[in-house]
């Protein structure tokens, strides 16, 4: 079995490195050079050519900025399915997701009576800081109903996330209705979700929160397999399963807030990902948990590369290509589910 994992491991870096170096020359800009080239130049002359501004400028973030959502979006959503023992489980469903895009369409709509006001770098950033505070509410409300005296109640957990979403769903589309035209765009843009606004201080501040949480969710295999048998039976074999519950629950808020808070709603990856390994490994979360996010950064980056190849020289919403991947999925688990009930 380790060898088979090692394999995997092996041939999704292998996939994901490929899957780099081609996002590297697809665009709608052709290189007049090659990537190493223009990167030795640049830093030869610490200047900008056309080159190397659209290449470390813009397409590297970009790049790196899909690799790292993929991986944040796909341990998330494998966590929370092993934490409620349901392979429908995904970040949305603990509302965290509703309460980014509420905030993002609050600042949308309403945000350009204040932007004058503040500074510069304030305002251009206004939008993501709003959507990341959204997502922090949202899941203190949610774990704050669902806990009582110490303990979080899974049911009340689920259902507070549907309650959250059914309310920010509504808020939303009021916004949505009394928004201008342009605020209009703006708003079902971001809410498609989109990688275009990336830059090396988003990348920087995504990569030391998904590095993190990433740390602190991987070792959560073992305590995710004992509650397979039951929490009574996790807890008698010595795991802290409150304790699980919280970190799991508070990790996958903050990681899942802060990459839609700079790049949309980007759904199903944290769906489609676990489901596919499952094919082969079962539900094993201490193989599940790091191969998830390879695979997820590789599904990203090749959806993100589509998007904005696509429609050369406009480009597709990434969210629009994640839901016509994970829409099948999605119904193939609810027929498999069928099946058993009969």
């Amino acid at each position: 079995m380790k060898k088979k994992i090692a394999v995997y491991k092996l041939t999704f870096f292998i996939v994901l490195l490929v899957a780099l170096v081609t996002a590297l020359y697809l665009g709608a800009y052709d290189f007049n050079h090659s990537v190493f080239e223009i990167v030795s130049t640049y830093f030869k002359t610490k200047t900008h050519t056309a080159d190397s501004f659209v290449l470390i400028e813009l397409r590297i973030p970009r790049i790196l900025m899909a690799i790292l959502t993929g991986a944040a979006l796909s341990i998330t959503g494998t966590s929370l399915q092993g934490l409620f023992k349901n392979p429908l489980a995904s970040p949305d469903l603990i509302g965290i997701t509703s309460g980014a895009v509420l905030f993002a369409a609050l600042t949308i709509v309403f945000g350009s009576a204040v932007m004058h006001l503040l500074p510069p770098f304030l305002s251009y950033t206004l939008l993501s800081i709003m959507a990341f505070l959204g997502a922090l509410l949202t899941m203190w409300f949610v774990y704050k109903m669902a806990t009582s005296n110490g303990k979080t109640h899974i049911l009340i957990l689920l259902l507070s996330g549907v309650a959250i979403s059914a309310l920010s769903g509504a808020v939303t589309g009021f916004l949505t209705y009394i928004s201008t035209e342009e605020e209009l765009r703006n708003l079902t843009f971001w809410s498609l979700g989109s990688l275009a606004g990336s830059n090396w201080w988003k990348v920087c501040l995504v990569f030391v929160v998904v590095s993190i949480g990433s740390f602190r969710l991987l070792k959560k295999g073992k305590t995710l397999n004992a509650l397979m048998l039951g929490e009574k039976e996790a807890a008698h074999l010595g795991f802290d399963i409150e304790k699980t519950k919280r970190e799991i629950i508070i990790i996958s808020s903050l990681m899942v807030g802060c990459v839609v808070a700079f790049n949309g709603t980007i759904g199903f990856i944290g769906l489609v990902v676990p489901y596919i390994l499952r094919f082969v490994f079962n539900s094993n979360y201490n193989i599940l948990l790091p191969l998830s996010m390879i695979l997820g950064a590789v599904i990203l980056l090749i959806a993100d590369t589509i998007s904005r190849t696509i429609v050369i020289p406009a480009e597709l919403p990434i969210g629009i290509l994640t839901a016509i991947m994970g829409a099948p999925v999605f119904i193939s688990i609810l027929i498999n589910y069928k099946r058993k009930l009969k």
